[in-house]
């Protein structure tokens, strides 16, 4: 009965020491800097090029959203395909929770259509 204990108490201690492990390994093989760093250091690099004009832009809303829209219905997609696939040996059951997991979406893309997240401003 212990032994079954031991062996999850080695995973856990495996699964905590490696990327501590590999974070002190990376501290200690690091660059050491010669000196302090200067203004260079903190300056934006883009491509070798020189940045021009402000290298802090802000994004609109609206590509967030349409993003999150996107990930919603590709997860959507990734759901449907497996359950389309076996769709008659699964049998009714199944028909059902995809009918109410189907649901659920609509209810989400109608607020979102009803809220104008789809609307470019």
């Amino acid at each position: 009965m212990l032994g079954d204990y031991a062996a999850l108490g080695l995973f856990f201690s495996l699964t905590l020491a490696f990327p501590i492990g590999a974070m002190a390994a990376a501290w200690l093989f690091r660059p050491k800097p010669k000196a302090d760093p200067s203004h260079e250091k903190f300056t934006t690099y883009e491509c070798g090029v020189d940045t021009v004009g402000r290298t802090w832009s802000r994004f609109k809303i609206n590509y967030f959203l349409y993003a999150l829209v996107f990930l919603i219905f590709d997860v959507e997609t990734i759901f449907l395909y497996p359950w389309a696939v076996k769709f008659q040996a699964l049998g009714l059951f199944a028909f059902i929770e995809m009918i109410i997991f189907i649901a659920i979406l609509m209810v989400g893309l109608w607020y979102a259509w009803k809220e104008d997240a789809l609307e470019w401003h």
